[in-house]
Parts: structure tokens; C-alpha cells; sequence
């Protein structure tokens, strides 16, 4: 019994040991730091290393060349290295507040920041994250505010033939009250996504805590779907293991997901205190669920009284894959008729699908249908799309 004891206590020392090197290892080097004059300075311990640059979308965008076109990518910065090997890069401009993400590029390597815990995934592509408070930054932080409940909650999908999940935010005072009844929204995410994401990466919850908070928003339910109709749910979160996360998913853009989707509102309604009705439901969506979100109000239009578009996909080159894509001017003609509340569409001056929501747009006015645009600047990135989130949902169940 005593020789057990002494290995329990080697075990534990080694362990002890090892979190002690793992919690005081770095502490000589801090990054990313935002400066009181509103710049910011990054660092990396590399002493070996011969060249290291820092990349994300706080830095101007640059050109780049590829058989698909020329498309605007996060820009490059080179840091210095100074004493012990720490390379180190502060910015010649104040950065605006908001939230951004980065790399460091060491000697031809990407990697993330080894200093800074907030790890970011984007699809298959780790960056580490950081916030400039101060501004439009601040919607992205927990405030010392009333805050929402984040669940996981799976429902029954007759179209894919098991259960699959969602993300629901239940605003602070859902639990409250046991008859209150709240508007829900919808929130989709682009090709390669999940249900994780807009809570992960677009700062979702936060965002509605703090406009509720404000005053700013309503109160509402807020459920986050998986748009990948093969997928029970995101990667390690399913009876598959940990798969790679792809954009190369099959039955994302073939219609499947928009014929499915009233289960999944039939599920919200069933299981959470909602208005049932379509002046108290919202749909939204980035990228491909901007797309989806354009399908599935075309094709309900008596479900949703508000649909938001952003940076949206829009537009198939073969209708004959899905009814859900066929007669698309007798749809858009009819979802009009029924009077909708809002049609908003956002979208980046340099965004890659901007020339396609530019037509949409003009097909619109061209017919006298009511709508709202927002364009700013820049391209197909997370940054635009939480601007786009924050600017739609104060508009919605007014």
C-alpha cells in the first residue's frame, strides 16, 4: 500500500510539474497588446528563426492572383527580432475596435500565437483572435450585463434520417417567466461552417446580450443551425469522431437543407415558448446560408416576416437539381405579394460575391420590391458579417 502511495505522489509531482512549466513558460512574452494610443503590438519567441511575419485582417488587404480571379487576402507584416529571440511588430496605425484574427508566419510555417489562449477555427484553419475595445468592440465582449443561456439541443430530421443539432440562445429572461412567449431568428452559416460558428466566431451571443442590454434589440430566441444536411453536427460532436471540417461536403447547395428546414422550425415551436406566427420569426444567414436564407423565404412565404443576406451566394447554374431553385421570378413576385417586413442584404464593396448581390439588387428595384442594402468596405470575412448581424437584428419585431 505504501509503494502505491509513493507512485500516486511521483504522478502527481510530474504533473504538477509539467503544469507549472506550461503556466510560467511564456509569461516573459505578452501579444497581442492593444497600446493606449490605439495600436498594437504583437510578439513571438523564435530565437532560431530567420524570418517572422505576422498576416490577419487588422492589417490592409492585398491583391492576390488565382485562376478564379483576383481576390483581396489580410495583409503582411514583418517583425523585428530583438533580445532572447522575441520578434516583435506594433502597427503604424490606430486599430479601429473591433474584433480581428491573425498568424504568424515563421520561416515559411503558419502558426498560431502561442501567447495568446483565444484560438479561433474557421472551418480547418486555426488563428488566434483578439478584440480592440472602445467601440464597435465592445458588442463582442461579455459586459457585466443580463446574459443569455447557450444550449445544444438535437431534434428528430425525418429529410436526413437521424438526429442532428442545433445551438439556441435563450435571451436572459426566458426562465423568468413561465409564459412569456418570444420572436425566434435564424441564424445560417457559410459553406464549411456548423452550428458552432456564429457562436464561436461570430460573437453571437455576446452581441445579443449586449443589444438587448441596450435596449437595442428584443428579447428573442435565437436558434443556430448545422446547414450541412449529411452532418449530424459539428466536428467531435457526432457518432463519427473528430472529422476534418471541409467545404467539400455533399448536399449543401442541392436544395435538401431548404426542403428540411420547416422540421426545424416545427421543433422550435414545439419545444421552446414561442410566437408561433411569421411576424415573430427572422431568418439570416452568411455566404451559403445567405443563399439558403433566399431559398427557404422564397419558398415559405408565410414563415419568415424577416430575411437578412449576408455577403450572399445567390443564383444556381442548373435549376434542374431542385424544385427548391426552379421559378425563381413567380417565387420572389409571390413572397413579395404577402407583404414581408424586411428584405435586408448586406455585403463588402470588395467582397467576392459582391457583383452578384449588386444584380440582385438591381433585379429588385428594377421590379419595385422593397428592400434594404448595406454595403461597406472590404470583402468575404467574419469581421463584415458581425457588423452585418449587429445592423439586422435591431430591425427585427418592431
Amino acid at each position: 500500500m505504501k509503494r502505491i502511495f509513493t507512485v500516486i505522489a511521483a504522478l502527481s509531482a510530474a504533473v504538477s510539474s509539467f503544469a507549472q512549466e506550461a503556466l510560467w513558460s511564456n509569461v516573459q512574452v505578452e501579444s497581442p497588446v492593444v497600446n493606449e494610443d490605439g495600436t498594437v503590438t504583437f510578439r513571438y519567441q523564435a530565437p532560431k528563426a530567420v524570418k517572422v511575419t505576422v498576416s490577419g485582417d487588422f492589417l490592409p488587404t492585398r491583391k492576390m492572383e488565382t485562376p478564379h480571379g483576383t481576390f483581396d487576402v489580410p495583409g503582411v507584416a514583418e517583425l523585428r527580432e530583438g533580445e532572447k529571440g522575441v520578434w516583435e511588430y506594433t502597427t503604424d496605425f490606430k486599430v479601429a475596435s473591433d474584433m480581428y484574427t491573425y498568424s504568424f508566419n515563421v520561416d515559411g510555417d503558419n502558426i498560431i500565437d502561442k501567447n495568446n489562449i483565444w484560438v479561433n477555427r474557421d472551418i480547418s484553419t486555426l488563428t488566434s483572435a483578439f478584440i480592440v475595445p472602445g467601440g464597435r468592440g465592445d458588442l463582442y465582449t461579455i459586459q457585466r450585463v443580463p446574459h443569455g443561456t447557450v444550449s445544444k439541443v438535437w431534434y428528430d430530421s425525418g429529410t436526413a434520417g437521424f438526429a442532428r443539432r442545433l445551438t439556441v440562445y435563450t435571451p436572459p429572461c426566458y426562465n423568468k417567466s413561465a409564459k412569456t412567449k418570444y420572436p425566434v431568428l435564424y441564424v445560417l452559416h457559410g459553406i464549411g461552417g456548423d452550428e458552432d460558428a456564429w457562436i464561436e466566431q461570430g460573437r453571437a451571443a455576446q452581441i445579443l446580450d449586449n443589444l438587448i442590454a441596450q435596449g437595442k434589440a428584443k428579447p428573442m430566441i435565437v436558434v443556430f443551425t448545422n446547414g450541412n444536411i449529411s452532418q449530424e453536427a459539428a466536428p467531435g460532436a457526432n457518432a463519427t469522431g473528430y472529422n476534418r471540417p471541409t467545404t467539400h461536403l455533399p448536399q449543401t447547395m442541392e436544395g435538401t437543407f431548404e426542403t428540411s428546414f420547416p422540421e426545424i422550425v416545427k421543433f422550435i415551436d414545439s419545444n421552446y415558448r414561442t410566437m408561433a406566427k411569421k411576424q415573430s420569426r427572422a431568418i439570416c444567414g452568411l455566404s451559403m446560408g445567405g443563399f439558403h436564407t433566399l431559398y427557404i423565404s422564397l419558398n415559405n412565404p408565410d414563415m419568415f416576416a424577416y430575411s437578412g443576406m449576408f455577403s450572399a451566394a445567390i443564383g444556381v447554374s442548373d435549376t434542374s437539381i431542385s424544385p427548391i431553385y426552379q421559378d425563381f421570378d413567380t417565387k420572389l413576385a409571390t413572397y413579395f405579394s404577402r407583404k414581408p417586413s424586411l428584405l435586408w442584404i448586406g455585403c463588402g464593396n470588395t467582397d467576392s460575391l459582391y457583383q452578384a448581390n449588386v444584380d440582385f439588387i438591381a433585379k429588385l428595384k428594377e421590379a419595385g420590391y422593397p428592400h434594404e442594402y448595406y454595403e461597406n468596405e472590404g470583402g468575404h470575412i467574419w469581421r463584415n458579417w458581425r457588423i452585418y448581424l449587429t445592423e439586422f437584428v435591431p430591425k427585427l419585431f418592431r
